[in-house]
């Protein structure tokens, strides 16, 4: 009867991650890849595994969806013009776009970090998002700060 507001699209499906059988992994590896080079996108993904895997003793997998699961965030702000002001309007995170800023926002803060190879700092910001602090939990808590700030403004939000 009501539909929802936006454009409807079919989601290309994605084969599970080859090594790991994951599909968040397979998606993560298309977030990282530059350029198409898939192969050199992976191998830095392995890698940083490897030397999670080194540092817990523990399965990678495991940090990496913690890591994903404490990024995600569960409320935003987008502007909205009304009259003449712009507002800053909160609305709950969907499960997907939550997914993609969660990855988005974690190797964007290891893509920040200067000197070590990147599958170090992909490792280092994977392990320190799956325990709560980091520069992508930074970006998460400010966001979501943000949206409670403005909550007066979300009967707007339609």
């Amino acid at each position: 009867m009501f539909e929802e507001k936006g454009k409807k699209y079919k989601t290309h499906p994605i084969d599970p991650d080859p090594k790991y059988k994951n599909v968040v992994v397979a998606k993560f590896v298309n977030h990282i890849m530059k350029d198409g080079k898939k192969s050199l996108a992976r191998r830095i993904l392995y890698d940083s595994f490897d030397i999670i895997k080194e540092k817990t003793g523990g399965d990678p997998i495991e940090v990496f969806e913690k890591a994903l699961q404490n990024t995600t965030p569960s409320k935003e702000v987008r502007s909205k013009r009304v009259g003449g002001a712009t507002y800053q309007v909160p609305y709950d995170v969907g499960k997907k776009r939550g997914m993609s800023l969660a990855m988005r926002w974690i190797l964007e803060a290891a893509r920040s970090k200067s000197g070590s190879a990147m599958e170090k700092r992909l490792a280092d910001e994977l392990l320190d998002a799956s325990q709560g602090q980091g520069s992508a939990i930074k970006k998460r808590e400010n966001m979501e700060r943000m949206a409670e700030a403005n909550r007066a403004f979300a009967f707007l939000a339609k």
